[in-house]
């Protein structure tokens, strides 16, 4: 194993492919297959599932991908501070999120401190979002879980609230406001398992005791949207996202604490990073 095979590999892992990776490093395409192909050689073990022009890393390839994640941050915190970097000028930082609502400010206003950032967003539950930092395919990560993990550094931003919905015509939302036992016997539209949002409305069912006539899964915040609109039951969102849909009625409810903290979020051991130090700064100066 030599440093520029797990560099190779690296690349092209974080890319998806030999062709972006050759092209983001500046390194040709044959040479960067030459040195993956040589690492598998050596160690008799497949790396890469290839589909076309594509690859995605085997269950193994995975498990290295999260090692070189780290020695390569590493590499990146020893020459920042060698270099007493105090200033961002370009760079690329992978974000995971449970809502673009709250991560969104932080991003536009690192873009504006340092214009030559790039910045890769994806969309997911909780669940899955800390699942994405802790196997270092995120850098930092915005979602509405407390985090008790010691591998975590955690900043509190801002606190929401899971609120109802439902057609403009339904029942509750006339009211307008609810106690939750008006959940009772209804049909609810929620996110998958792993969702914050759902998280908490069972949880409060739970404790008093109260059960749906059906609960509608559904896999995106849009998608959930849809189904209530088209009278699949009542949703749950967090308030901050329900904006403004002549569709839906807001529904309050009256005697449950559905309030969430939501949080920024870095592995302790990548804190001093450039650009995650920067994304964290930033997070807390909107919050305060």
């Amino acid at each position: 194993m030599t440093p520029s095979q797990l560099r190779a590999f690296h690349l092209v892992a974080e890319q998806g492919s030999f062709s972006a990776a050759a092209r983001s490093s500046g390194l040709s395409q044959p040479n960067l297959s030459g040195q993956v192909t040589a690492l598998e050689k050596a160690y008799g073990v497949r790396l890469f599932d290839r589909r076309g022009r594509t690859v995605t890393p085997t269950e193994t390839g995975r498990q290295l991908q999260g090692v070189t994640s780290r020695l390569f941050a590493l590499q990146e915190e020893a020459q920042a501070l060698l270099a007493g970097e105090q200033t961002l000028t370009r760079g690329h930082l992978r974000i995971a999120a449970d809502s673009a609502h709250h991560v969104v400010p932080i991003m536009a206003a690192l873009r504006k401190r340092a214009g030559g950032l790039t910045f890769a967003l994806s969309i997911d539950n909780s669940a899955t979002v800390l699942e994405r930092l802790l196997r270092h395919e995120a850098d930092v990560a915005v979602m509405a879980k407390s985090i008790s993990d010691p591998r975590m550094h955690a900043l509190r931003l801002r606190t929401d609230r899971v609120v109802l919905f439902a057609p403009a015509g339904h029942a509750l939302a006339k009211r307008g406001r609810a106690p939750l036992t008006a959940l009772a016997d209804q049909e609810l539209v929620l996110r998958e398992r792993g969702s914050i949002t759902r998280e908490v409305l069972e949880q409060a069912m739970a404790a008093a005791d109260i059960k749906p006539r059906a609960i509608v899964e559904v896999q995106t915040r849009e998608g959930v949207r849809e189904a209530v609109a088209a009278g699949f039951g009542v949703g749950a969102v967090f308030a901050s996202e329900l904006g403004e849909d002549r569709r839906f009625r807001r529904i309050a409810v009256t005697d449950a604490d559905l309030d969430v903290a939501e949080y920024a979020v870095c592995l302790q051991e990548r804190r001093r990073v450039a650009l995650v130090r920067a994304f964290m700064d930033e997070a807390l100066r909107l919050a305060s």
